[in-house]
């Protein structure tokens, strides 16, 4: 008797053991469904989209280029070509810009430098610039790399040659006894440097210069000279007598 209870008690307690554990495992099979799959799949869909995101910044990489180095010009010039040279990094192509606009190409040679001969100018102000650019089959990106603008540089084209006008003393004029020096002076345009017989004038902001000279016995023979920046000159000569 006392068996046959304690083999009913045996009974109902794996009874409910095994109900319990089909209840787990329906409990763990629902919430698989509902959070595991849709979270596998937003894992799924990071990962690829990373390796997305990787592919489009590594198609869209900028390389960085440096900019060119150019060597001195002369601020103003009158010659109408000009030689253009600077330094860069090697196998890369020069573009040399003339007041904005694309003139010429080069490449640079392998001691990093590179030239431009005979490059036209226009009358008046040149701005000077160039960029260094890598062709698309060397880069990253599906166009060609180019650098920024080098440093510019603006170099006046002059042919002109300055104007020279003497106020004193005047052609074949005589000086005597007491008048052993002659204040030479006249007028200019801006920024000309003036000598008198290879003698350094003093000239104003305003183009205005003055020399005093002294005088020899007998006929004095003076040379003005006027030399702009551009290296353009004008010369005036006249003859003066001191008798004493």
């Amino acid at each position: 008797m006392n068996r046959s209870r304690l083999s009913r008690r045996l009974a109902k307690k794996t009874l409910r053991s095994i109900i319990g554990s089909i209840i787990g495992i329906i409990i763990i099979f629902v919430v698989l469904i509902k959070f595991g799959i849709p979270l596998l799949v937003n894992f799924s869909l990071l990962v690829s989209g990373t390796k997305d995101t990787k592919e489009v910044i590594s198609k869209n990489k900028t390389t960085f280029i440096p900019s060119p180095v150019l060597d001195a010009l002369p601020n103003a010039t009158n010659s109408a070509t000009i030689k253009i040279s600077g330094t860069a990094m090697p196998k890369q192509i020069i573009n040399l810009y003339v007041n904005g606009t694309l003139e010429d190409k080069t490449d640079v040679k392998d001691d990093k430098t590179f030239v431009f001969n005979d490059i036209l100018l226009t009358k008046g102000e040149n701005l000077i610039q160039t960029k260094a650019a890598i062709h698309k089959d060397a880069t990253i990106g599906s166009e060609e790399a180019e650098s920024n603008f080098s440093s510019s540089v603006t170099v006046v084209y002059k042919k002109d040659s300055p104007s020279l006008t003497l106020t004193a003393p005047s052609d074949n004029q005589s000086f005597s006894k007491d008048d052993k020096q002659v204040l030479v002076k006249g007028k200019t345009d801006t920024g000309v440097k003036i000598t008198v017989n290879n003698f350094w004038a003093i000239v104003d902001g305003d183009g205005n210069f003055s020399y005093t000279l002294p005088l020899q016995n007998g006929d004095n023979k003076i040379k003005i000279s006027a030399t702009d920046e551009a290296g353009n000159k004008k010369e005036v000569e006249i003859k003066v007598t001191y008798s004493q």
